[in-house]
């Protein structure tokens, strides 16, 4: 299965995780490895640039996300 190509340098694991190994693993799982498409960050990403993700914006926040895209565009 494919990863996503942001996972290794994705800040919010360091930052947002950071203290929460457990939890880091399973949301990375979730969101990085099985079905990296429908991260938040990386929806953002794709849309505005990678310099344009808020650093608390959390992979499952899909609706903050679209409204922040829709916003700048």
């Amino acid at each position: 299965m494919a990863e996503c190509s942001m996972s290794h340098s994705c800040p919010f694991f360091a930052d947002k995780m950071r203290g929460m190994p457990a939890n880091a693993a399973h949301i990375k799982e979730q969101y990085c490895v099985d079905d990296f498409k429908s991260c938040a960050r990386y929806f953002v990403a794709k849309q505005l640039g990678a310099e344009k993700i808020p650093a608390n914006l959390f992979p499952n926040q899909n609706e903050r996300a679209k409204a922040l895209v829709a916003s700048r565009t």
